[in-house]
């Protein structure tokens, strides 16, 4: 029997096997395949060829008591030099074509090929850069688990929602089991948002279209700004921001959620009040180097830094801080997934995140990101700093937005020229198109697409200057093009302009 499997395993960096109810692996991931010397389609026995004596039980038996998901547990496994490597094993029951499976996917928690007993073969054995790595590894089977949780929970609540929607728009107001359907649309629409969480941190698309080159500083100043709004009077904070940051690019929505999650787990370490410090500089390597066994390669980055005078970081906790659903409050509607949550999105901008604590003495979170060697504006724009005298044409087929940038960007001396859509944009724009500084217009239009309006204009100007905007699509990716994400507000709009003219 051939099994359609949807679970993509066949790239990641760890093991995983899948085992049926015999115990014959039916299928071995190319990771699995080298380090057991497997078939990739299977074949071999779990219990003759895998399993390691120093086990508790037998293999059979270690498979029949597990059912549904379960969290990572000890397991070892038999390599063909005969080696027993330790693994944490993660576990989930699959029916494929009717056919009861097992899905295991090993995590080491040494250097592979460690022999039981052996130095590095338990955690807190290796080297602070094996930990770190065996760590990060960890995090990776997790995400890649949770991916697929994801997936099939969404689908499986598609089909809920969209049933339990159908009845309730077929069943009188006073009927006596609408309110428990009701109560079933609701707990199905929490799940989902649950799903989206699980779905949104550990997803691993790069994004390239979705990232613009901005100002990390600003950014940072912006955030804290929000947090503060929340935080207790008696929590002090201090801004220390490199003069001439380098520039990075990003995306905003997402480093913005990655620096509040950062905060608000350093408002709860106070406690009682404290003192907050965030910190941005470059950052010059040579050569590869490591944050306390975190690797940061050779080249340009920029650190922003989050320090916290808070209780610290037990030393048993700090090596799965970043762990999904692991957390020490005691709320029960903390799910756990803040640091995860910061790991994903730094780590999938090609990022590293370093955490160092003491208890008692507080918490310091960094974060690296690749960076050139090119200066951004390293100071907030103040308002008189927004005003300008330049000619605008703004292009959106709303006319209610192209009311509201008029009237913004006229209220602070610029002159504004608009359109509703792209042929009416190249009326106004063709006469004399050095007398245009800026274009700004939506993405998304009928009958001329932004994109196509951009390639006619620069065909006649080559160096126009352009700020794309959209709700939903995003910019080329392009470095000369700033994208302005709706709804935006007039500070947004003012700034972009100011950046965009610059």
């Amino acid at each position: 029997m051939k099994l359609n499997l949807t679970l993509n395993l066949d790239e990641v960096s760890w093991p995983a096997l899948l085992v049926d109810a015999a115990g014959v692996v039916r299928r071995a991931n190319p990771a699995a395949a080298t380090l057991f010397g497997l078939p990739p389609e299977g074949g071999a026995s779990f219990a003759q060829d895998l399993w390691a004596p120093d086990n508790p039980g037998t293999a059979l038996a270690y498979l029949q008591k597990l059912s549904g998901p379960t969290p990572p547990q000890p397991l070892r496994l038999r390599t063909p030099q005969g080696a027993s490597v330790a693994f944490q094993a993660t576990v989930a029951n699959l029916i494929r074509e009717g056919a009861k499976l097992w899905l295991l996917q090993l995590c080491p928690v040494g250097p592979p090929g460690a022999k039981a007993g052996t130095p590095g073969a338990a955690a807190g054995g290796g080297t602070a850069a094996e930990e770190a790595a065996h760590q990060r590894q960890k995090l990776d089977c997790a995400l890649q688990l949770t991916r697929t949780v994801a997936l099939d929970f969404n689908n499986a609540l598609t089909s809920i929602l969209g049933h339990a929607s159908l009845v309730l728009g077929k069943m009188p107001a006073d009927h006596p089991w609408r309110g428990s359907l009701v109560e079933i649309e609701k707990s199905a629409e929490k799940a989902a948002e649950i799903a989206q969480d699980l779905a949104a941190f550990s997803r691993q698309e790069k994004e390239p279209s979705a990232r613009a080159t901005g100002d990390l500083n600003d950014l940072v100043r912006r955030t804290v700004e929000v947090v503060k709004v929340s935080a207790k009077a008696d929590v002090r904070w201090h801004l220390a921001l490199e003069e001439q940051v380098y520039t990075v690019t990003f995306d905003e929505a997402k480093m913005q959620q990655a620096f509040v999650k950062i905060l608000e787990n350093a408002l709860q370490a106070l406690g009682g009040g404290g003192r907050i410090d965030v910190r941005t500089r470059n950052v010059d390597r040579t050569e590869p180097e490591s944050d306390g066994g975190v690797p940061l390669p050779a080249g340009s980055q920029v650190c922003i830094e989050f320090v916290d005078s808070g209780e610290g970081i037990a030393p048993e906790v700090l090596p799965r801080v970043f762990e999904p659903f692991f957390t020490t409050r005691k709320d029960a509607r903390h799910r756990g997934l803040g640091l995860a949550w910061v790991y994903g999105i730094v780590t999938n901008h090609g990022g590293s995140v370093a955490v160092s604590s003491q208890v008692g003495q507080g918490t310091s979170v960094r974060i690296y990101l690749p960076a050139r060697r090119q200066f951004v504006r390293g100071r907030a724009l103040k308002t008189d700093d927004l005003t300008g005298t330049q000619t605008i044409l703004m292009v959106d087929d709303e006319d209610l937005v192209l009311t509201m940038g008029r009237m913004i960007l006229t209220s602070f001396g610029y002159r504004v020229l608009t359109a509703n859509s792209g042929p009416k944009a190249l009326e106004l724009f063709t006469p004399a198109p050095d007398a245009v500084d800026l274009v700004i217009t939506d993405l998304v239009m009928p009958n001329m697409s932004g994109r196509e309006l951009l390639e006619r204009l620069r065909a006649v100007r080559p160096e126009l200057r352009v700020i794309c905007s959209s709700g939903y699509a995003r910019a080329s990716g392009q470095e000369d093009v700033h994208y302005l994400k709706k709804p935006f507000t007039s500070q947004d709009l003012l700034r972009k302009v100011k950046q965009a003219l610059e």
